[in-house]
């Protein structure tokens, strides 16, 4: 099958719409995908059968309502299309099927939006999403809510956040004389990920049970050659990626580019924009089929942010951009910015909300794992702040002090030898240190974790955008000099905003000076991120564009404080089983392996020295007695931890992680001293270069 052929062919597109359902209710359907009209519930009957007799021609025996829980997981309930015809059976899917589905709810995460007792809860079909076949089922896109109507998913509140911008945002549009169908966002998620061996997987319960090495000595080599990024791929990495490849593209997934990536052993796969809902379904199953497609391979992906110590961790680049239904991107500022008065509206429009919402940012990306790679200097820091290069900081600078803006003009680049092209120079930059960056048309969002849900990032940018231009909105509809109105609005935007613009190195040693000047937040783990969610003004911005109601805001908060503290409780329970069970006898061994040895020197002849093996049985055993005293501290910190989702996440962060750096220092010291014959576990070395 040739690659055009192979494309989208497990999908339910358009065109196997086109060619399967009546003609008027293909017209309906489309409607609602491309406008976000009402679905048509008397169309149902007629997709469901044409999407079940495609699905059977595509060997499917099954039908599931396919939602993402709180979880940042996705969930399946998989029903048959075999139903009873008297003596026989005969394969059916009804329109209330296709629509409506009934999972229990019980054990999903609710953080306190419904009682325990309260069980049912209901999926409903998401027709924006395409509908696809995978391992004999047909998956349909749907959200996830509760039977009094709490949403109890991400795709739900995703949905609301995208008609709060295309509301919000043809407001904005219609003062400037552009009328539009619609405005969506557009996402492009990069995922970086780790190829390990299966066989050396299998003898860490760290990664088995965590996804991290919670111990484990630095390797002698890492990456500071640099020869990683962007080197030969390895023969069966090389083979990974192209059977990935072509199942993402079954799939109807636009897998773009593939490479190595910094640190040994990580990767890096990068798709095609498409509209943020169908972006996120598809990161999705992009992270599941990439857990599947290594397993076949002898191999395991690793999604952690930082499964190991010492190199780079791994994060997702969320590229956000907004167009119109007719091509326009808005954050096109064209060849001359200055000149644009719509572009600079909403550029100070997006700098106010990630100023004034900047907590509630940072929050959305918070995770036991991202607190590991978040400002270490292979991410962006934990500080929020916006990045806009070259020209439009100096743009931004001169409206902000009242200058003349002088623009430059564009340069053509050359290395200076005849027969080589030349190339224009980007008034912008990628800047790897910011949180937030503008690059050409689009904000590069790139705090986001790597095992993380998009949905997450992109309704808060969304809802708090959307709020900005509704705040813009008010305040100039109705003005006598629109033009007039507009410039000043955007420089009162822009002054009072300009503190979140850094331009410079987000890793250099002055920034965390600098941000708290400003006044800029700097919340370095999720405890203290996701409290910022519990502020008025934080939970208002979501109530007011229809997104969360005020008790969504707040069990969504709970959530992810009470799994940040249940994930750090499960390392520290794995850390305290792997110390004791494994690594105290394994050195306590060695150490009676010295003596011995130096005991049998002795008596073998008083002349062969023997003072280096009790040396280092004394370190060791020095050792091996402070770490077992750490792992009781540990134990009994964890022990001592309190309830309630935010006390919790509080003792978890500042007592039980601090004490867990503690125990891992001592280990990772008795590693480096301890023959590999004794140690338990494969060590960096085996883990990171046994893949090629």
């Amino acid at each position: 099958m040739g690659l055009t052929e192979l494309f989208a062919s497990n999908v339910f597109h358009d065109e196997v719409m086109k060619n399967l359902l009546p003609e008027e209710v293909y017209r309906s359907l489309r409607k609602t995908i491309d406008e976000g009209a009402p679905l048509d519930v008397s169309i149902a009957g007629s997709v469901a059968n044409a999407m079940k007799d495609w699905a059977v021609s595509k060997g499917a025996t099954h039908y599931t309502h396919w939602f993402q829980p709180l979880t940042n997981l996705t969930a399946e309930k998989h029903d048959s299309f075999i139903e009873p015809d008297g003596d026989r059976a005969i394969l059916r899917l009804t329109g209330k099927s296709l629509i409506v589905g009934e999972p229990d709810a019980s054990s999903f995460p609710s953080g306190g939006s419904r009682a325990t007792s309260a069980a049912r809860g209901y999926t409903a079909w998401d027709p924006t999403s395409p509908a696809f076949v995978k391992e004999g089922t047909l998956y349909i896109p749907s959200v996830f809510v509760s039977h009094t109507g709490e949403t109890l998913d991400k795709k739900a509140p995703l949905l609301k956040s995208m008609a709060a911008l295309d509301r919000q945002a043809k407001r904005l549009l219609k003062l400037f004389g552009i009328e539009c169908g619609r405005v969506a966002t557009t996402v492009g998620p990069e995922q970086e990920y780790f190829l390990i061996d299966a066989e050396v997987f299998a003898r860490r319960k760290d990664l088995i049970l965590t996804g991290r090495t919670l111990f484990g000595a630095t390797a002698a080599r890492g990456q500071e050659l640099e020869d990683h990024y962007f080197g030969v791929l390895g023969e069966r990495v090389s083979a990974f990626m192209r059977d990935l490849d072509e199942a993402l593209w079954s799939y109807g997934i636009f897998a773009k580019t593939k490479h190595n990536e910094v640190a040994p052993a990580q990767h890096e796969l990068a798709p095609v924009f498409t509209t943020a809902n169908v972006a996120v379904d598809a990161n999705q199953l992009t992270m599941e089929i990439m857990k599947k497609t290594a397993l076949r391979h002898g191999l395991v992906c690793l999604l952690h942010e930082k499964p190991f110590a010492g190199i780079n961790g791994s994060g997702k680049h969320n590229n956000w951009s907004l167009s119109t239904d007719r091509g326009l991107n808005l954050l096109d500022p064209g060849e001359t910015p200055e000149r644009n008065p719509r572009f600079l509206l909403v550029l100070a429009c997006v700098l106010s909300a990630v100023d004034t919402y900047q907590g509630i940012l940072r929050a959305c990306v918070a995770s036991a794992g991202n607190d590991h790679r978040l400002g270490a200097d292979e991410a962006p820091p934990a500080i929020i702040s916006v990045y806009l290069g070259d020209q439009l900081g100096a743009l931004v600078d001169c409206i902000v002090m009242g200058r003349e803006y002088v623009p430059k003009k564009p340069v053509p680049g050359s290395i200076g030898v005849p027969s080589s092209p030349i190339f224009p120079i980007d008034t912008t930059d990628r800047n790897r240190t910011s949180p937030f960056a503008f690059t050409g048309n689009k904000f590069e969002f790139r705090m986001l974790g790597s095992q993380a849900s998009v949905a997450d990032p992109n309704i808060v940018l969304n809802t708090i955008v959307a709020q900005a231009f509704a705040d813009a909105a008010d305040a100039l509809e109705g003005a006598k000099n629109f033009a007039a109105a507009c410039a000043a609005y955007t420089e009162t935007l822009l002054k009072a905003h300009a503190r979140i613009v850094f331009n410079y190195n987000g890793y250099g040693p002055d920034w965390e000076a600098e941000a708290a000047r400003r006044g800029l937040l700097n919340n370095k783990t999720t405890a203290d991120a996701v409290a910022e969610c519990f502020r008025r003004e934080n939970i208002d911005v979501f109530v007011r564009q229809g997104v969360y109601t005020e008790k969504e805001v707040v069990a969504r908060a709970n959530i992810s404080l009470e799994n940040y503290a249940k994930l750090i409780r499960i390392e520290a329970l794995t850390m305290i089983e792997m110390a004791r069970r494994d690594i105290w006898p394994a050195v306590s061994a060695y150490v009676a392996h010295l003596c011995g040895g130096a005991a049998a020197k002795r008596a073998a002849s008083q002349n062969i020295a023997c003072t280096s093996d009790m040396v280092l049985a004394e370190k060791l055993s020095s050792l091996n007695d402070a770490f077992a005293e750490a792992v009781e501290e540990l134990e009994q910190d964890l022990a001592a931890a309190p309830v309630g989702a935010l006390r919790a996440a509080q003792a978890m962060a500042h007592t039980v992680a601090p004490c867990m750096q503690k125990v891992r220092r001592l280990a990772d010291e008795m590693e480096t001293l301890t023959a590999s014959s004794f140690w338990p576990y494969p060590t960096y070395t085996d883990l990171l270069y046994s893949v090629r």
